[in-house]
């Protein structure tokens, strides 16, 4: 019999329970901490604490000035993110993924009380990188967890429901940061930081229930452990042949790629591990590349500087926006075992460049109503395209990509890069609306069309409906950095488990890789 956990759930109420129960609060806290500071810069609380980091102050050389230390502040969080999530690399095959989950929770707890009771500048800059630092951590393991512990069919649709759960953060946060406004004392902006920590100690609460990684504790030689847990995640008994055919195809997958160390991800080898930790760390570089946090930090600003929008109106089309990305967000969960991966990124990415070029030429036009009105129909619409292509996408893509010897180190560092790249992003876009304005726009338009389009297109192979030890045999087939395109494209897996009875699929393999072997 099984091993029971979280109430005694098994099969799919199991995994059900941990996207509900873990996942949802660990990315709520995501989309809330990205958007939470944005909504609080103008209150005038805020202001008197923190008047270094007024950009209303009337002098142009001031507010540039006052800009700079606001986006660094801002972007602080950030940098500590990137270090939480490189903390991963040396703790995380170490603590397991429970564990390091429960304490970056733990840390971002510390960062997130250390915010709400600041009266200096210091104190908020020291609170916002150990709330990063903590969230790196948290946010670097989670999907890791998530993907080792989904079935391969359904993988897709599980994982980017992280997608949902950071755009309900990023409402939550516009919403609670305008109702809070309304309030006269220093509460309007300690409620809304105070509150981050309700997420996580959730997190902590019910993460304490749930299984360990499979592929982990098989990593670790723990195999009745691994055995235990995929039949709860299966939901049939440990006995099961089903369970043993699975437990053989990891450990093959982690006797092929031996005992990789961090340095061999720099060294492409036979399973091509340069090329795959290049594809993780390149996807979540896009992710941050198409402007989103551009928008997310400074959207309710973008509303009242650019569309002309009272202060109180801004925040309410800035929270609506979120709404909007947020009911958005389920499209990319029905769609992306359907479509696809790069199907998705691709078309998300022309969407958003689309948008962004239109925001660009609608804002260049002053006192022009119906320019405004525009621009504002495609931030909504660019709300629409981001979710279903890039959000929680680049998360689930670097665990697929990743081989298991090395998905902690390899997620850990593209999970890094997201934060680096976060980081540039919430530093210089103050600056940037300050000195080219509406020519902002076209930086990220660019990016959309050039950068991100045909990369997804030439280098970035679909791994949709393929178990994590697949990719492995794709990489391994492959000779340059666009061959797993094609190899993805054409290959059908050979699992040491297959029955006899396959025959026929077998002719159709070998009819397959005689089409790849003509291209």
């Amino acid at each position: 019999m099984a091993k029971q956990y979280f109430f005694g759930l098994t099969g799919h109420k199991l995994r059900t329970a941990q996207l509900w129960a873990v996942i949802m609060p660990a990315f709520i806290l995501f989309g809330y901490n990205q958007a939470v500071a944005g909504g609080l810069l103008g209150l005038p609380t805020w202001i008197a604490t923190f008047p270094r980091i007024d950009t209303s102050t009337g002098n142009a050389a001031l507010n540039t000035h006052n800009s700079r230390i606001q986006g660094a502040v801002v972007a602080l969080y950030t940098l500590g993110a990137m270090f939480g999530a490189l903390s991963c690399i040396p703790l995380g095959d170490r603590l397991g993924r429970l564990r390091m989950m429960q304490l970056g929770s733990a840390v971002h707890i510390v960062g997130s009380i250390l915010q709400a009771s600041s009266f200096s500048l210091g104190q908020l800059i020291v609170g916002r990188l150990i709330a990063g630092l903590g969230f790196g951590a948290l946010s670097a393991t989670a999907p890791n967890w998530q993907s080792e512990c989904s079935l391969a069919q359904h993988r897709g649709a599980t994982v980017i429901m992280e997608s949902v759960f950071i755009s309900l953060g990023l409402a939550i946060a516009a919403w609670v940061t305008l109702g809070t406004s309304f309030i006269a004392s220093s509460a309007s902006w300690r409620f809304p930081l105070a509150l981050s920590s309700l997420w996580a100690i959730i997190t902590i609460i019910t993460s304490a229930m749930m299984p360990e990684s499979p592929r982990w504790l098989l990593k670790r030689g723990r195999v009745e452990d691994a055995r235990q847990v995929m039949a709860a995640l299966n939901g049939i008994q440990p006995e099961d042949p089903q369970i043993q055919a699975d437990i053989d195809e990891i450990n093959q997958s982690l006797r092929v790629a031996g005992n990789a160390r961090f340095v061999d991800i720099f060294k492409m080898g036979e399973l091509r591990l340069f090329n795959r930790a290049a594809l993780a760390c390149a996807g979540q570089m896009f992710q941050q590349l198409t402007g989103i946090n551009a928008l997310a930090f400074y959207l309710a600003t973008i509303f009242h500087t650019y569309l002309g929008l009272t202060g109180f109106q801004a925040g309410i089309v800035a929270a609506s926006t979120f709404t909007f990305q947020m009911v958005c967000s389920p499209i990319g969960v029905l769609t992306v075992d359907r479509f696809g991966r790069r199907k998705l990124m691709m078309v998300s990415a022309f969407g958003m460049g689309a948008c962004m070029a239109i925001v660009a030429g609608t804002t260049s036009q002053t006192n022009n109503k119906a320019a405004s009105g525009v621009a504002g129909a495609m931030i909504f619409l660019f709300s629409l395209f981001f979710p279903v292509g890039f959000l929680g996408m680049t998360f689930l893509y670097a665990s697929e990509i990743a081989p298991n010897t090395v998905r902690v180190q390899i997620t850990s560092l593209s999970t890094a890069t997201a934060w680096v790249f976060n980081f540039m992003v919430a530093l210089v876009t103050p600056v940037g609306f300050a000195t080219i304005g509406w020519r902002y726009f076209i930086v990220w338009a660019c990016m959309n069309w050039f950068l991100l389009l045909p990369c997804v297109y030439f280098f970035f192979p679909e791994t949709a409906g393929r178990h994590l030890e697949e990719v492995d045999e794709i990489f391994r087939n492959s000779k340059n950095i666009f061959d797993p395109v094609k190899q993805a494209r054409y290959f059908v897996p050979h699992r040491p488990f297959e029955s006899e009875e396959a025959g026929s699929d077998n002719v159709v393999r070998e009819k397959v890789a005689m089409k790849y072997d003509e291209q």
